[in-house]
């Protein structure tokens, strides 16, 4: 954990230190949404959602827009596991990174990944925007997470989100 409250310092200073000039462009916007792991791949296995459990998180974050085109994100996606008619939470993913806004509706997003069940990584988000009203919009994002440590082989995956920001 000392890791990611050093990543919270840091992520803060650099924030922080951006908007103190009055001339920058700076757009904040807050999202929440559901988020369904797809599949997960790695030498040992191929797990798969909604086939002997489900698993769903609930991502919330802040984005911080430096331009029109980029920006810093901080996500925090705590996930809900019921498996064997039993539910409980079973991690939260803290899961900062870069934005990129590349037009139509289209962002990308470069985030880092860490996780309380002692997984690291990094996971590319693919959003579009599909439907913009005058004080939030919707949209639906494919991540594509790769992950690391906790005495586990690497694996990559999918995982979709649908979600608003506001």
């Amino acid at each position: 954990m000392n890791f990611v409250k050093f990543s919270l310092i840091f992520c803060s200073f650099f924030i922080l230190s951006n908007i103190k000039a009055q001339n920058n462009f700076i757009k904040t916007t807050a999202y929440f949404g559901i988020l369904h792991p797809l599949v997960s791949v790695s030498s040992q296995e191929t797990v798969v959602n909604f086939r002997d459990f489900y698993q769903v998180g609930f991502p919330f974050g802040v984005n911080f827009w430096k331009t029109s085109q980029t920006g810093f994100s901080v996500e925090i996606i705590p996930f809900i596991k019921s498996e064997g008619g039993v539910s409980k939470m079973n991690n939260v993913l803290f899961h900062p990174g870069l934005l990129f806004d590349v037009g139509k509706g289209f962002k990308i997003a470069t985030r880092l990944a860490f996780e309380t069940a002692g997984r690291y990584g990094v996971t590319p988000v693919f959003t579009k925007t599909f439907y913009k009203a005058k004080n939030n919009s919707y949209y639906i994002s494919l991540g594509l997470p790769a992950r690391f440590g906790n005495d586990k082989p690497g694996s990559i995956g999918s995982a979709l989100q649908i979600g608003t920001a506001f």
